[in-house]
C-alpha cells in the first residue's frame, strides 16, 4: 500500500499525523474517518502557490461537495480558499463556519427557489446559472428582493474526458450546463447580459472528475477562451471571468498515474496566459475548483476486522465493521482501493482476500482482491484515499450510524464530527399513534 502524507510505520503499526491507529481506535472507535491535516494544508498550498498569474487574478475554490463539515471549511477559510457549494445545506454549513459570503459560489443543475433566495439573502459572491428556467427564476427573485447578483453561465464544450461515464459532465447530452453548439445558449447569454438584476461576469465549465490526462484540461481551456472571444466578436459581450472547474485525477491504486500538480498548474497557467494574449481578452479572473484533488489522499478509513470467512468457492472474505454505508463508491462506480492491516504493517502477505462490509447487500464489497497478512478478528484494516466522496456520500442504510471524523497532526487528534448514536437515527422519526 502506498503511504500518503505523514503516514509512517513504527513498530509494525501505522501512524498518521504522529498518532497510531491503535490509539485512534481506543479513543474514537471504528469505523473511523481519519484526515491528515498537514497533508491537506500542503495540497492546498500547492494549488495556491502554483496557479498564479501576473496577467489576471486566480481563485482556488474548494469544491466542498467532496467533503464538507464545519472543521474542514474553517481550515479552508483560514487558508484563503474560495468555496464552491451545490446545495442549501452546503451553503448553510459554509455560513456557519464563518465563510465570507463574497468568496462563495452556488452551483447546481436544479437549484430550488429557497436555495436561490438563501444565496441572495446572504449575499453570496456568485451564482453559476445552469439553464434558462433557472435564469428566469433567479431574475424574478432578484427583482423582488431588489438585489443585484453576479452570475456565471455554466456551458458545455462537448469534451468526453477519459473517466467513468457517471462522472463525465460535458458530453452533449449532459444534464449540466448549456452546449456551446446550441443557438439557445447564445440567446440566453444575450438575455443574461442585458438583465438589470444580473451581472454576467463570465462562463463556467467542468469536464468531469478523476481525469488523469492533463491534455483534456488544455483542450477545455482552448475551447472556453475561444468561446469568450466569440461572444465578444459576435455579440459585443465582454466577460471578466472564466471558471475552468476541477476534476484533476488522484491516486487510488497503481493503475492510477496522476500528473504532478505543481508542474501541471504552472503549465496550465502558462497555456491560459498564452490564450488570453493570443485572443486579446481582458479577463480579470480565472478560477479552478479542486475538490477530490485537495482532500482525497488526506483521508483514510479505519475498520476493525470482525471475522474471516472461507466460502465454499472463491477467495476468503475479511468482514469489517463498515462498508457501503461509509463508502458507496465501489458499489456505485466500481471504484478500486488499496488497503493494509494497519496493526501489522510489516507482516508478509499470506493470502488474497475480499474486503466485505456488513450491509445486507451482495454488492457490499469494498475491495475484490487484495493480498494481506493472515487476517484475524480484531485486526485493524485501513483503506487510504477515502477523503473525497466517502463521508459526503455516507448513509444510514440498514440503520447503521455514520462514523466519526477526526483530524490528526503533530501527535494530536481533533474530533471534527461525532459518531452517530442509535438515538441520532430516530431523532426525526414520529412514532405510530
Amino acid at each position: 500500500m502506498k503511504l500518503h502524507g505523514t503516514m509512517k510505520i513504527d513498530n509494525n503499526q501505522l501512524l498518521i499525523g504522529g498518532v497510531s491507529v491503535e490509539q485512534l481506535r481506543a479513543e474514537y472507535g471504528t469505523p473511523l474517518y481519519i484526515i491528515d491535516q498537514k497533508h491537506f494544508v500542503d495540497k492546498a498550498k500547492i494549488f495556491l502557490d502554483n496557479f498564479r498569474s501576473k496577467k489576471f487574478q486566480t481563485h482556488i475554490s474548494y469544491a466542498s461537495k467532496a467533503f464538507s463539515n464545519l472543521y474542514i471549511l474553517g481550515l479552508a477559510k483560514e487558508l484563503g480558499l474560495f468555496l464552491d457549494v451545490v446545495s442549501g445545506g452546503e451553503l448553510y454549513t459554509a455560513l456557519k463556519a464563518g465563510y465570507d459570503p463574497e468568496k462563495i459560489s452556488l452551483h447546481g443543475n436544479n437549484k430550488l427557489p429557497d436555495e436561490l433566495e438563501m444565496a441572495l439573502t446572504n449575499n453570496v459572491g456568485k451564482i453559476i446559472v445552469d439553464h434558462r428556467t433557472e435564469y428566469t427564476l433567479l431574475s424574478g427573485l432578484a427583482a423582488r428582493k431588489q438585489k443585484k447578483i453576479k452570475v456565471l453561465l455554466r456551458v458545455n464544450p462537448g469534451i468526453t474526458a477519459d473517466t467513468h461515464a457517471y462522472i463525465q459532465t460535458t458530453k452533449e447530452d449532459s444534464k449540466f450546463g448549456m452546449s456551446i453548439s446550441d443557438p439557445a445558449t447564445f440567446l440566453l447569454i444575450q438575455d443574461m447580459s442585458s438583465d438589470p438584476w444580473l451581472e454576467l461576469e463570465g462562463i463556467h465549465c467542468h469536464i468531469g472528475s478523476q481525469i488523469l490526462n492533463k491534455d483534456f484540461f488544455f483542450e477545455e481551456a482552448a475551447l472556453m477562451f475561444s468561446f469568450a472571444r466569440k461572444l465578444l466578436d459576435d455579440y459585443s459581450i465582454k466577460l471578466s471571468e472564466v471558471n475552468l472547474g476541477g476534476g484533476f485525477g488522484v491516486y487510488y491504486t497503481k493503475a492510477d498515474q496522476p500528473f504532478n500538480y505543481a508542474e501541471f498548474l504552472a503549465e496550465y497557467i502558462e497555456k491560459i496566459e498564452e490564450l488570453v494574449t493570443k485572443l486579446d481578452l481582458s479577463i480579470k479572473i480565472v478560477s479552478i475548483e479542486p475538490g477530490r484533488s485537495l482532500i482525497n489522499s488526506s483521508g483514510s478509513t479505519l475498520y476493525t476486522v470482525g471475522a474471516v470467512k472461507q466460502p465454499y468457492q472463491g477467495k476468503p472474505f475479511v468482514f469489517v465493521d463498515g462498508g457501503m454505508t461509509d463508502n458507496p463508491r465501489p458499489a456505485l462506480y466500481q471504484a478500486e482501493y488499496e488497503a493494509c492491516l494497519a496493526n501489522r504493517m510489516e507482516d508478509e502477505p499470506a493470502d488474497n482476500y475480499r474486503i466485505a462490509g456488513k450491509c445486507c447487500e451482495t454488492g457490499d464489497i469494498l475491495i475484490h482482491d487484495i493480498a494481506l497478512p493472515k487476517a484475524e478478528p480484531g485486526d485493524l484494516l485501513l483503506i487510504p484515499g477515502t477523503g473525497a466522496y466517502n463521508y459526503a456520500m455516507s448513509s444510514n442504510y440498514n440503520r447503521i450510524p455514520r462514523p466519526a471524523v477526526v483530524f490528526v497532526e503533530d501527535g494530536q487528534s481533533y474530533l471534527a464530527v461525532k459518531r452517530e448514536t442509535y438515538e441520532d437515527l430516530i431523532r426525526n422519526d414520529q412514532a405510530y399513534l
